[in-house]
């Protein structure tokens, strides 16, 4: 718990990290890159590039200090962040690094501000912190048998085209093991060494049902879009990988974890290639509760880009209760889709008070759903979502 002296000096600081987080932020990526070169072999180059990672973490920042007296809001992002490490292979050895390089930012943004009470009281945080996060990733590591960083070579067995964007990759454990467990929602890490001698590491959900012999992923290319850089990790995976490739993988982690072993209603909502997380739900629904009623919606660009359209087919022939609704926002339309975005007011009905609800998709389609839901009286509690890459945890801020 934070220490009494502290506490004002944090309090304090909700402000001011709302107004300079982004730039402190900036300078400590700055600063502990250059020190430790290193780490741009976990950190991803593309978020780094894009400026998402450092307004991921500017918000992370601001949420810890404008919550640090509730734990309940706090505790989801503890979590998420926790499964993103340890997918990542962070050590324990690596938070020292990262609380000297954030202290120091904040002195150098702060100048005479950041009084000596005031870097001591954010140490203490930190430490408090850092110390949550370490012991939570040791037991997942544990959990998992594994040591940090350690990745399993997976052999590629089947490509499919899914989608104009996107590909699905079939992956069976090289030494002829079996795959490992995971729930549907949750996601690998794949470790590709690019043509400039840069290791990175991506997470992909995991997008079939659980099975014993395999994993399968789906990989969207990634585009340069105005100042975005084009997909490093996944456009090399489209561009090199064939049946045969090998690619080291880690073991599956992440928190999203749709309720698919119960029986009561559940709605799936996506966009994307956020379907991805989705079909392996609806895949393990049909396999264990093929008459549960579920709705299932997905919004893409156009049908050229609909991924995974055979796999739905295939719910939709096991399970009689299934809704599925698509929404297109260019091109022609046919049965069941929907011309436009998603809009709440065209899914089909629900008991908005008892039914979970699970979003995944770029986060103006999550914000915008979570915002609708909440106005129809969903609960909060019933909502859920995943998002790919740095979360700028709006729905705390």
């Amino acid at each position: 718990m934070l220490s009494a002296a502290s506490r004002p000096y944090i309090d304090a600081s909700v402000p001011v990290l709302r107004e300079h987080g982004l730039t402190i932020t900036k300078t400590f990526y700055k600063a502990m890159f250059a020190a430790h070169p290193e780490l741009n072999n976990i950190f991803n180059a593309g978020n780094q590039a894009n400026g998402s990672q450092q307004q991921s973490l500017a918000s992370a920042v601001f949420a810890y200090a404008a919550n640090i007296d509730n734990a309940a809001a706090l505790a989801p992002v503890i979590s998420r962040i926790v499964h993103k490490h340890v997918s990542l292979g962070i050590k324990a050895e690596h938070y020292p690094i990262v609380g000297k390089h954030l202290l120091e930012a904040i002195k150098e943004v702060l100048g005479d501000a950041a009084t000596p009470e005031l870097i001591a009281a954010w140490a203490e945080a930190y430490g408090l912190l850092a110390n949550a996060l370490i012991e939570e990733e040791a037991r997942l590591y544990k959990q998992a048998g594994i040591e940090p960083g350690q990745l399993f070579d997976m052999r590629v067995t089947e490509i499919r085209e899914e989608s104009k964007q996107v590909k699905s990759f079939t992956l069976v454990p090289a030494d002829g093991s079996a795959a490992p467990a995971f729930r549907p929602g949750q996601y690998v890490s794949v470790a590709v060494t690019l043509p400039s001698g840069l290791r990175q590491l991506r997470q992909y959900s995991l997008s079939d049902a659980p099975a014993g012999d395999h994993l399968r992923i789906s990989v969207k290319r990634e585009p340069a879009n105005g100042e975005t850089p084009a997909g490093m990790v996944s456009n090399w995976l489209h561009d090199n990988v064939q049946v045969g490739s090998i690619l080291p993988v880690s073991s599956p982690f992440g928190d999203f974890l749709p309720a698919v072993e119960g029986d009561q209603p559940i709605v799936l909502l996506s966009a994307g290639v956020g379907i991805t997380p989705m079909i392996s739900a609806l895949k393990r629904i049909a396999e264990v509760a093929p008459q549960r009623k579920v709705i299932f919606a997905h919004a893409a660009s156009c049908a050229d880009h609909h991924a995974h359209r055979e796999d739905i087919e295939q719910a939709e022939q096991r399970m009689p209760n299934l809704q599925t609704i698509t929404f297109y926002e260019e091109g022609a339309v046919a049965e069941g889709v929907v011309s436009g975005r998603m809009q709440l007011k065209v899914l089909p009905q629900w008991d908005r008070e008892n039914t979970d609800v699970y979003m995944c998709g770029p986060l103006p389609f999550m914000q915008k759903q979570w915002a609708d839901l909440l106005a129809e009286g969903v609960p909060v509690q019933r909502l859920h979502r995943e998002v790919f890459g740095p979360d700028m945890l709006d729905h705390l801020l």
